[in-house]
């Protein structure tokens, strides 16, 4: 796309926005159901264009966690489909007073909610976020460009013939979609410079991304940063429990940024626990990676010694760093300073040690006795999620509908001056 193209297309999608944040509900609606049976029935297609990238993408070597993000199958289609079905079930939030009260000169004041009118989101591999960000930027709307990676572009191009087909079907201005793969760094320049047509910008990715967008866009941006997500076992907990927990929050999807990066053992049952959970992470093709503490805990040649690198770190694999701390005041230590604001745990039978954690643990979600992995939009009940913020401004976790709106006045007088 020439620089003068990526004006056009963001000048296009200011102007979709304009008709987009007074369509009614069951317009929305419909636009996402009739985009899922489209979907639904195009599933081969999708796939075979996913199959594509795929195989440039091994032919080009890219890394195993990056090909996993990147690759599409018949049940993540499926899952795709159900999202768009459970937003188009989903309250509208534009129009949603917020609050509403008569003031003293008369006036009756409401905050009312209303689109954001044109989001970017930039991410790399991960087709899927093409349906789950239309589907909400849609919903609450916002039209949207959604500047997916290249290791990806015919998966997205797919989906967004998809989801044009869609819009048209309902006589929706096709800006209300822009999906672009293939541009350079001075592309993404030039587009980060659109702050007269762009409200918002997403990156959602790897650390060189979200720093370069970070740097460089003049515009507002909410960055979906790394996910350093740890599991801390406190004294109490059943062991049975956090076992489950641990190992599960590794293995179901490891490269996920909600995904368990680290296990904090409070030091009172490290001897009870740490063997077994070793022994049931090796089980599971999981390398651990323990401190001195607990590396003398472990069977011989069952783990490795951590480095100091590898706390504070996102592996993206089945590897997952361990560390004996000194109960709650260790483990909330430790997370203060290796945390990255995006998910933390604590399995406990403990409501005071509970209570505490949730208290003094800053992220963007904080669990009791549940995996990392339950920070995820469709699991809060957000249907799904354009991804999870870990910035503390306008948004923080799973952005959903409410998320993509902001909040605005609007006031009833009856010739109110001053």
């Amino acid at each position: 796309m020439t620089h003068d193209g990526i004006i056009a297309a963001a000048r296009a999608a200011r102007h979709a926005s304009h008709a987009l944040g007074a369509l009614p509900r069951a317009v929305k609606d419909a636009v996402l159901l009739d985009l899922a049976a489209r979907l639904e029935a195009n599933a081969g297609a999708v796939l075979a264009a996913n199959g594509a990238d795929l195989a440039a993408a091994r032919a080009a070597g890219l890394a195993a966690p990056k090909l996993q993000r990147l690759t599409l199958t018949a049940a993540s289609v499926a899952a795709m489909v159900s999202g768009l079905r459970q937003v188009s079930a989903l309250p509208d939030p534009v129009g949603a007073v917020v609050r509403e009260q008569r003031v003293p000169s008369g006036m009756l004041v409401r905050r009312v909610r209303s689109p954001l009118g044109v989001v970017c989101m930039i991410y790399e591999a991960r087709p899927n976020v093409t349906i789950d960000a239309f589907a909400l930027c849609f919903k609450a709307g916002n039209a949207c460009i959604l500047k997916g990676g290249k290791e990806a572009a015919a998966s997205n191009a797919a989906l967004a013939d998809l989801a044009h087909a869609a819009l048209a079907g309902a006589g929706i201005d096709p800006g209300a979609l822009t999906v672009v793969s293939a541009l350079s760094r001075e592309d993404l320049l030039v587009l980060l410079e659109q702050d007269a047509f762009i409200d918002l910008v997403i990156p959602r990715g790897g650390t060189d991304l979200i720093r370069f967008v970070a740097r460089h866009s003049r515009i507002p941006t909410v960055q979906h940063y790394q996910g350093v997500c740890h599991v801390f076992v406190e004294a109490s907990a059943d062991l049975d429990l956090a076992e489950r927990i641990c190992v599960t929050g590794k293995t179901s999807a490891p490269a996920t940024c909600n995904a368990l990066e680290c296990v904090l053992v409070d030091r009172a049952i490290a001897r009870a626990f740490v063997p077994r959970l070793v022994a049931a992470m090796a089980a599971a093709g999981v390398e651990v990676r323990a401190d001195g503490e607990a590396l003398a805990l472990c069977p011989p040649g069952s783990c490795v010694a951590a480095s100091p690198e590898d706390f504070g770190r996102e592996f993206l694999d089945l590897i997952v760093a361990l560390r004996i701390v000194d109960g709650s005041e260790g483990a909330i230590g430790h997370i203060r300073r290796y945390g990255s604001n995006h998910t933390e745990a604590i399995v406990t039978r403990n409501e005071r040690a509970a209570s505490d954690f949730l208290r003094r643990v800053q992220a963007s979600c904080t669990l009791v006795n549940a995996s990392t992995r339950m920070n995820d939009g469709a699991s809060l009940g957000l249907g799904a999620e354009i991804g999870i913020s870990t910035s503390r401004v306008h948004a923080y976790g799973p952005m959903g509908l409410e998320e993509l709106t902001t909040v605005r006045y609007v006031v009833e007088g009856s010739g109110q001056t001053r």
